[in-house]
């Protein structure tokens, strides 16, 4: 059998039909002309849910309790102003622009109104999102409300390969089966579970995507080229759900598939063979968004071979996709990955600051830098990225990692939504008198919005682990409204997702799953790289312990850990400088042990295994305590999953259990191989006595 005859179908996640109950039990009707094609889908998903709960789709003067309509005049929802560094307003953006929605109520019965299909698809899945809720009748419970997501951009990055790669597979860093978009080195014939996918993706606000790693092999460079059809037959899978389609390229397609002998950006024939290039992708597909570029990093071509910089690079395809209104995103994920591991003045960390810092002001109004969120790789704990305080006059992308490569590989639980709402919140400037600063949101969400790799595979539950969906549920939701809380985001997700026959949620099930989940991202950081220390994971596939697997690599050199002490020091005293990078407060913060955060220490400093912590006890017994009480909160985290058994479907059961069975074998390796480093680094004992090897 292969992969095109999948039987079962996927898992509903946050989309079963009991989700739908409290719309599908009521009077719905759709205005609006009916060759809008996303408005045709909100036709098809009210005449759905009516048809499982008991409703029904009825005409504007049946009295409808939720009538939704499509008028260009919702014009009254405006994103909140977003403030750059200087306290500039950067802009607003109307409904029409960014997909906002008013809602109304007025005695129980309910009206959405939006300027796009897109939009209005946006508010009806909030109305299901709501339930009952949406409906209230008491006295006070009549609303006029605006919703608009923060930014206008919101994509997710796939790293799926047409071909399969012969050391990274079918997905780079996916952990959740083969791609959804190709199969065998070709696009799949049947695209229904990529229709499948775009509603799950309008159901949390997100609409782009971009099809293919950008790690651009030769096989899947000819999406921009040869198969460009096969492009548009995706796109208009995703399309009917309001999703646009972007593509990775690769900087040198000019001679790779053009024939041409250089790819030097300021070239006439180069920047002739990319406005071709564009115009026939947007010839293609109407409404393809754009490019995705990774360009002299990890070998990735770039204009550093012509003598160019960054903005030389990225300005040459924005000049391409101008006029058709499309957009660049341009990594800056660019470091030196040949390194000398002997040579202590080189860090990793500074790379992205000492690469684009100097640039800002000079990229075109249609190139988005994307920033990821810390300066090295996504590691389970990192500072937020100096990059993104440090260009005002760039539209800048914050790039976050929903699959896990990091973070457990969808093999450990591990809720995302609390790190990436530190994120969010985090203020380069700190506190403002009088007011306060902006935060990392403000600085992204007013110009290049908010992207990251998808978690999802052609597994049954589309991320592997079950509850590793939560992670792109979570993305989406905080990428419409950054404020969002992580624990109330994740009790969207649940009462969506483990929704009963009524809509409703068993108890049990709500508490054993934030039980289980809630603190997953600190319970993992617990058992596995301490305060700030990066990549002490087994080189390539980045599963599991291996403390000093890339300490004597040309990648890095990350936690110079000897009998004296351990941690990088990177300040501006007597270190590589990177806390220089910084604005005020924090240049000054990050510089000191004394006031240097606990969680961040040993990525600022090299400290004695003795140093005492906040905690007061010593940065030894702190790997010590943190990684056995690792292992025992894994422990009860199996335990209160089993206490669920008979509550949740039993294919999820089965599952979780064999997931949670693995990370508890993880936890506990990571604990015993971080412990016995510790001792036979440092020889400071164990306080309390526990088994160290």
């Amino acid at each position: 059998m292969t992969a095109e005859n999948v039987v079962d179908p996927p898992h509903s996640a946050w989309l079963p039909d009991a989700a739908f109950a409290a719309v599908g039990r009521r009077r719905v009707c759709v205005v609006g002309p009916p060759q809008d094609e996303v408005l045709a889908t909100v036709r098809l998903e009210a005449a759905r849910a009516t048809a499982a709960h008991g409703g029904a789709v009825v005409a504007p003067d049946a009295s409808p309790d939720l009538l939704l309509t499509l008028s260009p005049d919702a014009t009254s929802v405006l994103t909140s102003s977003s403030k750059g560094p200087h306290g500039d307003h950067l802009g607003t953006l109307d409904a029409a622009d960014v997909g906002g929605f008013r809602l109304e109520r007025t005695g129980g019965r309910v009206t959405v109104s939006a300027a796009s299909g897109t939009a209005l698809l946006h508010g009806w899945f909030h109305v299901v999102r709501l339930g009952d809720a949406a409906f209230a009748a008491g006295p006070g419970d009549d609303v006029d409300e605006g919703h608009a997501p923060a930014a206008t951009l919101r994509v997710l990055d796939h790293w799926d390969n047409v071909d399969v790669h012969p050391v990274m597979g079918q997905v780079e860093r996916g952990y959740a089966g083969g791609s959804i978009f190709y199969d065998a080195g070709r696009v799949r014939e049947d695209l229904s579970r990529v229709t499948a996918y775009a509603r799950l993706l309008a159901a949390v606000g997100l609409d782009r995507v971009c099809l293919n790693n950008v790690n651009v092999h030769a096989r899947e460079a000819r999406l921009l080229t040869d198969d460009l059809p096969e492009v548009a037959r995706l796109a208009a899978a995703l399309r009917p759900y309001g999703v646009r389609t972007h593509l990775a390229v690769s900087f040198a397609s000019p001679m790779t598939l053009g024939g041409l002998p250089t790819a030097d950006p300021l070239d006439d024939d180069v920047r002739a063979w990319w406005r071709a290039a564009a115009d026939r992708a947007w010839a293609a597909v109407p409404d393809f968004g754009g490019f995705v570029v990774k360009a002299d990093s990890e070998g990735q071509p770039g204009p550093f071979a012509y003598g160019r910089d960054h903005a030389d690079g990225a300005n040459l395809l924005a000049e391409a996709v101008a006029p058709h209104g499309g957009v660049v995103h341009w990594r800056a994920f660019v470091y030196d990955h040949r390194q000398d591991w002997r040579d202590r003045s080189t860090d990793r960390a500074r790379a992205a600051h000492d690469h684009f810092a100097p640039l800002d002001g000079r990229f075109a109004e249609n190139v988005v830098v994307q920033v990821k969120h810390g300066p090295l790789d996504f590691q389970t704990r990192e500072p937020v990225s100096p990059v993104l305080a440090a260009m005002p006059r760039t539209r800048l992308s914050l790039e976050l990692q929903v699959t896990q490569e990091y973070t457990g590989q969808q093999r450990h639980v591990c809720y995302l939504g609390p790190w990436w709402s530190e994120i969010l919140r985090f203020r380069p400037w700190g506190e403002g008198e009088g007011d306060d600063g902006p935060t990392v949101a403000d600085l992204t969400a007013s110009g290049g919005g908010f992207a990251a790799v998808s978690n999802v595979g052609d597994d049954r539950f589309w991320t592997g682990h079950p509850l590793a969906q939560a992670n792109l549920y979570a993305f989406g939701r905080l990428a419409w409204d950054p404020a969002l809380d992580a624990a109330g985001v994740l009790d969207e997700w649940v009462s969506l997702t483990f929704a009963g026959d009524d809509g409703s949620v068993d108890p049990r099930v709500r508490a054993g799953l934030h039980a289980v989940m809630d603190d997953s991202w600190r319970t993992y950081e617990s058992y596995t790289a301490p305060l700030g220390v990066g990549f002490m994971v087994r080189p390539g596939h980045h599963y599991g312990p291996d403390v000093d697997g890339y300490e004597y690599t040309p990648w890095g050199t990350y936690h110079f850990a000897d009998r004296d002490g351990i941690g990088v020091d990177r300040t501006r005293a007597t270190g590589t400088g990177y806390t220089g990078q910084y604005p005020a407060p924090w240049r000054d913060v990050y510089e000191s042990p004394e006031t240097c955060p606990d969680e961040l220490l040993l990525f600022f400093h090299h400290v004695p295994w003795t140093h005492v912590l906040r905690s007061g006890v010593t940065v030894a017994q702190h790997v010590y305590d943190t990684h056995f009480a690792g292992v025992e909160r894994v422990r009860r985290t199996a335990a209160t999953w089993e206490s669920l058994a008979g509550l949740v479907p039993d294919d999820v059961d089965a599952r979780v259990r064999e997931r949670l069975a693995e990370q508890l074998r993880s936890a506990t390796e990571w604990r015993d191989q971080l412990n016995t480093y510790v001792l036979r680094k440092s020889g400071v004992p164990d306080a309390r006595g526990r088994t160290v090897y």
